[in-house]
């Protein structure tokens, strides 16, 4: 049996595992310059005493709070659940404690948590704006806390960004479509509004209208089904929409999967067949596409990995120096993750 958690300290760690207390602390706060069998050594040691840091104490040491804030648009989305759940992660592994606030995409709120939490509040804010310009942002100044900024990236290099290339990512889906040998395929989520709150759904019609020119089919503007944001009615209105004015895709990109689930329900209802008749792709991969009937197939980007990059360069710029770093712009990856909506013959579940 260890010694109890409570009682061990960093010196006692190093008494066991024969090295400078200096290299326990180094190996606990996750520093590099350590061996790799030095750090394994000690890593054994430290599992098994059970120590655990003493957060608050290191935080008053170096005048953090220990707490980051998150900044989501909705919460009852499921992307951003499925996003905030692996920031959670994340900023636990590094002893941090996530507060979690909604926007709900309009200007004021988002305004108001990119300078009105409290310096003393909070280490670093991770955020996803709809609503905010580059004029607000810069407006912070240099003396603000840590931001970085998830989604689309405004026309600012103030902040730390991370997102996945959406012409990329819409290009790929339509790809898909066009291999299955869908050659009338509709887009549903296009926002003709200006702003960065269309800045998705500009990209990823950018991405279906590449794939498109690519293979030589038409651009035709018949097949875009309008909404005014992307939730599951959004999507049943715009697919039913496009039936009704006579258009009669053999595919359809959705531009995230919520509107995809909405497009669906329509098509169920309508006996019109999936994907026999119409084949249908979303994006995001949340975890309600997988389980719809037929599941759906979607551009899946690396949540977790998103989540990890924002957390990673929140503690990057909390170290000395990390002021001085320059904005950074991380592409996150991702993967098209077929399922029965698109494809007889399903490679995921």
């Amino acid at each position: 049996m260890g010694a109890r958690a409570e009682r061990v300290r960093l010196r006692d760690v190093a008494a066991r595992a024969g090295v400078s207390v200096k290299t326990v602390s180094n190996v606990v706060n996750g520093y590099q310059h350590v061996s790799p069998a030095t750090r394994a050594k000690v890593q054994a040691v430290l599992d098994e005493t059970g120590y655990r840091p003493n957060l608050s104490a290191r935080n008053l040491r170096v005048g953090r709070t220990g707490l980051i804030a998150l900044a989501l648009p909705e919460l009852d989305n499921p992307y951003f659940a499925e996003l905030a759940g692996f920031v959670v992660q994340a900023a636990a592994e590094r002893g941090w404690t996530v507060l979690v606030d909604q926007t709900e995409g309009e200007r004021e709120r988002e305004q108001a948590v990119a300078s009105g939490f409290p310096h003393h509040l909070i280490d670093g804010l991770i955020l996803s704006p709809l609503a905010l310009d580059a004029r607000d942002l810069d407006e912070r100044g240099p003396a603000a806390i840590p931001l970085v900024l998830l989604g689309e990236r405004l026309t600012t290099g103030s902040a730390d960004h991370v997102a996945i290339d959406n012409v990329a990512a819409a290009r790929a889906a339509t790809e898909h479509l066009i291999a299955q040998g869908r050659t009338r395929i509709a887009a549903l989520g296009h926002q003709p509004q200006d702003g960065a709150r269309s800045g998705v759904a500009h990209l990823r019609r950018r991405g279906w209208a590449e794939a498109l020119r690519h293979a030589g089919l038409p651009v035709d503007d018949r097949y875009l089904g309008e909404v005014s944001s992307f939730g599951r009615e959004q999507g049943a209105s715009a697919m039913a929409a496009l039936l009704d004015r006579g258009a009669r895709p053999d595919g359809v990109l959705c531009f995230n999967d919520t509107l995809a689930l909405g497009a669906l329900r329509v098509l169920a209802d309508r006996g019109i067949r999936v994907p026999h008749d119409v084949a249908v792709v979303g994006i995001d991969d949340v975890a309600e596409g997988r389980w719809s009937v037929p599941r759906l197939t979607s551009v899946a980007p690396d949540k977790e990995g998103i989540a990890r990059s924002a957390v990673r360069m929140l503690a990057e710029r909390l170290e000395p120096g990390g002021s001085e770093l320059p904005p950074r712009d991380v592409r996150a990856g991702f993967e098209l993750r077929v399922r029965e909506s698109s494809h007889a013959s399903p490679t995921v579940p």
